[in-house]
């Protein structure tokens, strides 16, 4: 059975594949980052998940600790090696996605609030950073949410998404997380080069 909380991998044992962090939040579309997890481990990547405590509520970590093979963080203070985990880990990462990103960790990415595993792991995260924003149209829409975007942007992170259509909510407009097969290839394209040939 897979634990949670553990350092992921064996620093002495590093991959041969690229090692993407997938930060997992609490929107209902966090079902959707398991298929993607299965879709990048059969191309040969390496999958390192972190959850908020939020997506737990939608989305076993078991789930998603069996699909990478690699135990699921979920808890920034349950690592039980001497080094801090996010920065053993930001150490060997070549790409963090979030993945569906709500407005509350982009906010957080955007003003470096980092209050939980996944926020401070992205303080420490040196590599490339992508995000797949899906939540409700109009918070999208809200102003705050766009200027957390144009900061996050001018630094450098990738947005994939969103697209327009219905949302869980039962609204329709611009906000729905983009599809898996598009963020898929997005994630394979930007990894391509990390393959050992």
């Amino acid at each position: 059975m897979c634990k949670t909380n553990k350092a992921p991998l064996d620093a002495e044992h590093l991959p041969e594949s690229p090692l993407l962090v997938l930060g997992v939040t609490g929107s209902i579309a966090a079902y959707k980052a398991a298929d993607l997890t299965s879709r990048l481990r059969q191309a040969g990547v390496e999958v390192q998940v972190i959850m908020t405590a939020a997506a737990q509520k939608l989305v076993c970590p078991q789930t998603f600790c069996t699909l990478s093979r690699h135990p699921v963080i979920t808890d920034l203070w349950m690592m039980p090696d001497w080094q801090p985990g996010h920065v053993e880990l930001a150490m060997r990462a070549v790409a963090l996605l979030v993945m569906p990103a709500t407005a509350n960790i982009i906010g957080k990415m955007a003003h470096g609030i980092a209050d939980d595993a996944l926020s401070t792991y992205y303080l420490s995260h040196v590599g490339q950073v992508y995000v797949a924003p899906a939540m409700n149209p109009r918070m999208w829409a809200h102003p705050a949410v766009q200027a957390n975007c144009r900061i996050l942007t001018g630094r450098g992170v990738h947005f994939i998404g969103p697209v327009a259509g219905p949302v869980a909510c039962g609204e329709a407009g611009l906000g729905r997380l983009a599809a898996v097969d598009e963020i898929f290839a997005v994630m394979t394209r930007a990894l391509k080069p990390y393959f050992e040939e």
